[in-house]
Order: C-alpha cells, then structure tokens, then sequence
C-alpha cells in the first residue's frame, strides 16, 4: 500500500524550488572564478587596464633581472663646489698665532739684550704661540682677529683662512705662523634622523661618506634593512630609497653633501592573501626576501574544499623598466595580474623563483564546482524540514 502525499508538500517543494532559484545568482563566495578573473580583462568594467599574464620560466627570469638592476637615481644639486672643508656659519674654530722676537700675542723676547760679547752665550730670540678664545663664524661668515679686525671665514678652507690672517699681520708682527682648525663643524655635517639608534647632527670627513656610511656612524637602523626607507633631502629635493636595495658599490649609495638630511622611515613590507586560502590575512614577509611558494604556504594554501589550484593569481601594480624609480609609486606603474597553476608540477619550480614584492595581493580563485557544492547545500537546508515534516506527518 503506497503512503499517500502529504497535500501540503507539493506546495512546499514549489516555494523551495522557487527561493532556491531566486538565491543561485547571490550564493555566498570567497571571490571570484578563474573564469570570471579571465573574462574582467576584457570587460568595459576594466577601468584599469590591467592585463593577465601568464607565469613562465622566461618571465619568472626576467622579472628577477629587473628586480636586481639598481634603479635610476638622480639627485645632486645644490652646489657644484661639495668640498667638506670650507667653513661656514656656525663652525666654531680654534686659531694659533706663533711669532718670534717681539711678538703681539706672547711675551716679549731678549733679543735687544744680546751684544757682541755674550753672542752665543746670552739667551737665544725666543718664538712665542698664542692660542686665541674659540670663535664662532658669525652670521654673516666672518671672524674676529686682533690687530687685523673682521675676517671672511665662511666659504674658505682653514688653510686659506691662515693666509688671509698671516697677510693681515704681516708688518705688525715678525714672521708671523698662523694654524686654524676646526673645532665643532655645523656647516659640513649632515642631520640623520628617525629610525637609527643614535641620530643626530654627524659630521663629514675628507673620506666621503655616503648613505650607508652615514646610517653606520648613526648606530645603524632600528629595524631590518629591507623594512627601512631612506628619505635623503637635499635643498629643496627629495629622494625615497628602500635601504635594503641599496648596495656599498651600487650608485644609489650616494655621496653626501653639507647640510643633507638623512631620514629613516620604519615601512614594514607585507603582501595579502584573499580567496580560497587556508587563512585571508596581511602577512609580513619577515625575512629579507620571500618566493611565492613560501607566501602561499604561510597561510596554509589552496583550501581543499573550495580552490581551484589551476588559477592562483598575483595582483601587482608592476613598474615598468623605461619608468622605474628609486621609490616605486603606483602613479607610474601598471596593474598587472600574473597567473600561475598549481596542477602543474613545474609551477612549484616557478613558485620558488617568483619573487614576491611589498604590498602584492594573491588571490586563490573558487573552484567551479564549489558554487555547485554550495547549491548541494542549500538543498539539503530546505528540503530537509520539508522531509522531517512529512515523516513526522506520516
């Protein structure tokens, strides 16, 4: 004897079926397919432009070439004369005076006591030195010296400052031997600031000291290198830096020049993970360089239950050779989307030799059949009360 339907149960599988359809086209997703990934590069709604490429080993190649080159880096000015040894305002000097006979700055000699008859018996002349007070140069770059008045110091080398006292004292005293040193150098130094363990005022030598150089002498970076911008200001010019990039025999290691000012930015590098991973997260990179295979194992990989490891995609706003900078900036580069799949055995050999890049997003796409799964899902959700329903009826 067959158990007769429920009249109620048509009625409910019709209301079923119909919310069932109404709800396919907005079924919960972590993003999109790779189909639909593929199909936006063509679409009006590609405002950006970007393009999808496919990873290889002539591209992975390729991009580590360019990742290594050292950008182009401009900077100089001002000033074409960067000699570190004229002085300026600010400095403070130390200026000797030695004399011999009658002197101006020191004691008086015996020469006018010697006579015929005790010549090389009596006292010889006597050579006296006289060390004058610290002196600042002044505002407006001069120095005082007695019996010769203001000296210009400012944009003279201590060598040539001698002269010019040595000449101002010529004929008021005999023979006169002028030193000048600098005691506390303001005008040739550079400030350092920011993320160094001892920042401040340093100043610069006749060796030449350049970016790195200077950051040494400031106790180093507070942080890891690659984590670390330099910011370098130079009169009214600016240059940005990644310290990491930055090698002892690589151009951008520039000179420094008097009154530059070095900062250092703390700029942690991430990358971000979206899709059908084990984990949607910001990630460090935490070591000085990180591959692809390593990003995605951080997070656990492709989710078993609803990736597609055919369709892995890399978001990366990438620079362009003929465009790059010292500071990538996303106004002058291009969004680029790299696709690798993971079903290949030597895509694992590519994973390992794609180099991942501040701020990079991977995005593991959906599985076709995972909107199916979830259809499966909401099956099962509506028609089992209907199905308890009708036992219990029964």
């Amino acid at each position: 004897m067959t158990t007769p339907i429920h009249p109620f149960l048509p009625r409910a599988l019709a209301l079923a079926c119909a919310a069932l359809l109404a709800a396919c086209g907005n079924l919960p997703s972590s993003g999109p397919t790779a189909r639909e990934v593929m199909e936006a590069q063509d679409s009006t709604a590609n405002t950006l432009g970007f393009r999808i490429v496919d990873l290889d080993a002539p591209l992975v190649t390729q991009l580590g070439a360019a990742a290594g080159t050292s950008a182009a880096v401009a900077l100089p000015e001002p000033g074409a004369d960067t000699s570190v040894e004229r002085i300026g305002a600010g400095d403070t000097l130390n200026v000797s005076v030695f004399e011999v006979g009658t002197t101006l700055f020191g004691p008086s000699s015996s020469l006018g006591t010697l006579s015929a008859g005790n010549l090389g018996t009596g006292p010889l002349p006597t050579a006296a030195s006289q060390a004058m007070p610290t002196v600042t140069v002044a505002s407006d770059g001069t120095i005082p010296v007695p019996y010769v008045g203001r000296v210009r110091a400012a944009g003279r080398t201590p060598r040539e400052l001698e002269e010019v006292i040595r000449a101002g004292l010529r004929g008021k005293s005999q023979d006169p031997q002028v030193i000048v040193s600098v005691r506390e150098n303001l005008a040739n130094s550079v400030l350092v600031m920011g993320e160094v363990r001892k920042p401040g005022r340093l100043p610069l030598s006749t060796t030449g000291e350049r970016v790195l150089d200077m950051v040494a002498l400031a106790g180093g970076a507070a942080y890891p290198l690659p984590d670390v911008l330099a910011r370098l200001t130079r009169g009214r010019r600016t240059l940005v830096l990644p310290l990491g990039d930055i090698a002892p025999d690589s151009d951008a290691n520039l000179l420094l020049q008097p009154q530059d000012r070095l900062l250092l930015e703390h700029r942690p590098r991430t990358y971000s993970v979206f899709g059908a991973a084990g984990k949607v997260s910001q990630v460090p990179f935490d070591t000085a360089e990180l591959n692809l295979a390593e990003a995605v194992a951080k997070v656990g990989g492709p989710g078993d239950l609803q990736a597609d490891p055919s369709a892995v995609f890399i978001f990366r706003y990438q620079q362009e050779a003929q465009e790059a900078q010292a500071a990538p900036s996303t106004d002058a580069a291009r969004p680029v989307i790299y696709r690798l799949d993971l079903m290949k055995p030597a895509s694992y050999f590519l994973a390992q030799r794609f180099a991942m890049r501040d701020k990079d997003v991977v995005f593991i796409a959906n599985a076709e059949s995972n909107s199916i799964t979830k259809f499966v899902s909401i099956l099962n959700l509506l028609f089992s009360p209907v199905y308890t329903g009708h036992q219990f009826l029964r």
